[in-house]
């Protein structure tokens, strides 16, 4: 999964675990499984730090300096197969530069996890076609095995308006009036661009100013009151022609 910033790839990369974990649950009720893992790629990462990142997620107990990255992989990878974790989500995979040594040795480590474990693994990155994470032997053999989806803005149509409904389904504000930011999915397609990781930035500000200022309830005043992140705002209206439009 490849895109801009603000995308929205990090949101549908942790919307799927979601998904997942839920039809799981549901099929399994009461099980113990931990059907989903989510890690970030870390920043000039090394196996070791890899391998930490899986095993904070799994919340193992403390990683001692004496474990090296081989005794904590074992230990992470023996407790994903007996909680048969089978979705592996990975997310700023272009931090993964094949053209460094770094980036060489978190690819090979990630593909010991891909060998050693019955798990689908998804990534997500932002312009992951010119990051360096395809580029060498390494990252042909990763887009062999890899389909590549992009993702971008969102156009003003009925699935931007699903889109809206569903976040404004999770909103807990006693006054809130239901469907009413669906009626104002012009308006938010406006301020937003259309990037999913703007819009939910900007309904999830607006909920804790609503908290804040004991309204319960998201209008369109209070959205325009709303900072938005700074690409949005340079993209779309002017702050004046929000309140205005």
């Amino acid at each position: 999964m490849s895109g801009q910033q603000t995308t929205g790839k990090t949101t549908a990369l942790k919307q799927l675990g979601r998904l997942h974990e839920l039809r799981v649950r549901q099929r399994y009720p009461g099980s113990d499984r931990i059907p989903v893992v989510y890690l970030t790629a870390p920043p000039k990462g090394s196996p070791r730090k890899l391998a930490i990142e899986f095993a904070r997620f799994l919340g193992l107990p403390s990683i001692s300096a004496r474990h090296n990255s081989i005794d904590i992989t074992n230990i992470v990878c023996q407790v994903m197969i007996e909680a048969r974790t089978d979705l592996v989500l990975v997310d700023e995979i272009h931090l993964m530069n094949h053209e460094t040594k770094a980036g060489e040795d978190l690819s090979d480590h990630l593909k010991y996890f891909t060998e050693h474990l019955p798990a689908t693994f998804v990534y997500a990155g932002i312009e992951v076609e010119r990051s360096g994470v395809f580029t060498g032997i390494r990252g042909r053999q990763l887009g062999g095995r890899s389909v590549l989806v992009r993702t971008g803005p969102f156009p003003r149509t009925g699935e931007w308006n699903s889109l809206i409904a569903g976040m404004e389904c999770t909103l807990r504000l006693h006054h809130h009036e239901p469907d009413s930011l669906v009626r104002l999915s012009g308006y938010l397609h406006q301020c937003t661009g259309g990037l999913i990781g703007s819009l939910s930035h900007l309904i999830r500000a607006a909920a804790i100013s609503a908290v804040l200022n004991e309204s319960e309830r998201i209008t369109k005043d209070l959205l325009n009151e709303t900072r938005i992140d700074h690409n949005s705002e340079s993209l779309t209206l002017p702050r004046a022609a929000r309140r205005t439009g």
